[in-house]
């Protein structure tokens, strides 16, 4: 889907050819002389029309306007939440009408937030799967015009930003959505190497003898059981000076997890292809930096396996040894992904990382503690933290911050190794976050938890692209915060 912005009033937008046009009406609204605000005069006065958020208005081959089909849609105030709610309401019906061309103007100045969300709402609305597909299936949707009365540079950048993180959640959202055996280690591998090819970063794929040799024992023991072979994937995108430390994101990569010899119950057992949506997050990121370019650098690792359950496979009660020498006693090898989460964090030190991000569909805990709305997050700085509730305001896909108290880590005691894997039912989440904890003392370390928000069950099965606009305005604020540290610097 291609998008513009351009400077639209309303009397230019009526003339503007188009299948749809949406006009997006605020609490500020003013009319001027043009045959639209002269409609939307004539249904505030019936109180057919009003600005509430949500209230639709439609119109047909109306007198003096260009586009066939005419909406007026009340936006409220225009902040970011009414643009998302307004649109979510809108998108079917484009979806259903197969919409190919649609121009949304807005008489009175957006935000740059709203301007974002006013695109990611539209992009959620018509996003289409067909890979699987036996017959081709296409988003119709393919061109979008945004008019604003007024573009500046804020917007400018907003929109490009829009851009890339809507490129980089529907990546997000094919990778996982995709079936279990159109989405193995070894396809993810290679996406991730084309993905490479199209800006500034580099890609390296680790295999099971390169594994083997780093002594990552715990991610090894994970692909045991499997016929499909494991892959560590190291991306790398160079957008800063050398010298800058990077922002590591460390995805976990489980394209499939029956449970292991610890078997999950058949009933949903399907929505396990959803199990590498960290990967996916980061894949989607990293599909997202090479459209924003943005001046900082970023590293990506993906340990990524299936867990399944074969004569091979690890058993309840086995120990293994970590990359970082530490052992682990396996108590449930359906806590597999800690397991392929810790070596990576491990190898995360190598990078000298200004902060380590690790995003894990990890525990059904979290989904009970905070279900779908927000991601469950831990971190071990409070500035590290406060930065990912900010980015994730501003890019509404919010997380909240739990606990890492010490006194958590006693659950995991074990009588055989230096830890267990599991802790028990009580703070399942926090006892998970606890066990990653204690491979991330050489650098400040955050855990996203989003076994609640990386997918959709029911009747709406499938992935939501979720946390990529999160980390995207993260990283984007660290871009901003070099940039206002260097401005001062020089007096500027």
């Amino acid at each position: 889907m291609n998008f513009e912005l351009k400077t639209l009033s309303l009397a230019a937008a009526a003339k503007s050819p188009s299948d749809v046009l949406i006009v997006l009406i605020s609490d500020h609204f003013q009319a001027t002389k043009d045959p639209l605000s002269s409609l939307i005069e004539k249904a505030v006065k019936a109180k057919d029309f009003s600005s509430k958020t949500g209230k639709v208005l439609q119109t047909y081959a109306a007198l003096g306007i260009s586009a066939p089909n005419v909406t007026f849609l009340g936006v409220g105030a225009a902040k970011a939440i009414d643009l998302k709610s307004a649109m979510a309401g809108l998108t079917a019906g484009l979806k259903a009408a197969e919409t190919k061309k649609l121009t949304v103007v807005s008489a009175e100045p957006l935000s740059a937030q709203a301007l974002q969300a006013l695109m990611l709402a539209l992009a959620e609305g018509t996003y289409i799967y067909g890979t699987t597909k036996s017959k081709p299936v296409t988003r119709f949707l393919s061109q979008v015009s945004l008019g604003l009365p007024k573009v500046n540079l804020d917007l400018q950048n907003a929109f490009k930003a829009a851009v890339g993180m809507i490129q980089g959640i529907e990546f997000a959202k094919e990778w996982a959505n995709r079936p279990a055996n159109h989405s193995t280690p070894t396809m993810l591998a290679k996406a991730a190497m084309a993905l490479a090819r199209s800006g500034p970063m580099s890609c390296e794929i680790l295999g099971p003898k390169e594994v083997a040799k780093l002594g990552m024992g715990s991610f090894m023991a994970v692909a045991k059981g499997s016929a499909e072979p494991l892959r560590f994937i190291v991306l790398k995108y160079q957008g800063g000076a050398k010298s800058e430390a990077p922002t590591v994101l460390v995805g976990k990569g489980i394209t499939f997890d029956t449970g292991g010899i610890s078997i999950k119950p058949a009933s949903e057992m399907d929505e396990m292809k959803f199990d590498m949506g960290g990967a996916a997050s980061v894949l989607g990121v990293f599909k997202s930096l090479s459209t924003i370019k943005p001046k900082i650098n970023v590293v990506g690792l993906i340990p990524t396996c299936e867990n399944m359950p074969d004569g091979l496979a690890v058993k309840p009660g086995d120990v293994v040894t970590s990359m970082s020498g530490q052992t682990i006693e396996i108590l449930n090898t359906d806590a597999e992904g800690r397991l392929i989460l810790c070596d990576a964090l491990t190898y995360a030190e190598r990078f000298k990382p200004r902060a380590v991000i690790d995003i894990a569909t990890l525990t059904g805990a979290c989904v009970i503690a905070l279900g779908a709305i927000r991601s469950g997050m831990f971190a071990t700085e409070d500035q590290l933290a406060q930065g990912l509730l900010n980015a994730g305001d501003e890019a509404m896909d919010l997380c909240w911050r739990m606990p890492l108290d010490d006194e958590y880590a006693d659950a995991l005691k074990s009588n055989f190794a230096d830890v267990a894997n599991v802790g028990g039912r009580a703070g399942g989440a926090i006892t998970a976050a606890k066990f990653l904890h204690r491979f991330t003392k050489k650098y400040p370390w955050a855990h996203l938890d989003i076994a609640g928000t990386a997918w959709k069950g029911g009747s709406s099965k499938g992935a939501t692209g979720r946390p990529v606009g999160l980390l995207l305005h993260y990283l984007l604020s660290q871009q901003s915060s070099k940039s206002n540290s260097s401005a001062k610097r020089t007096g500027h």
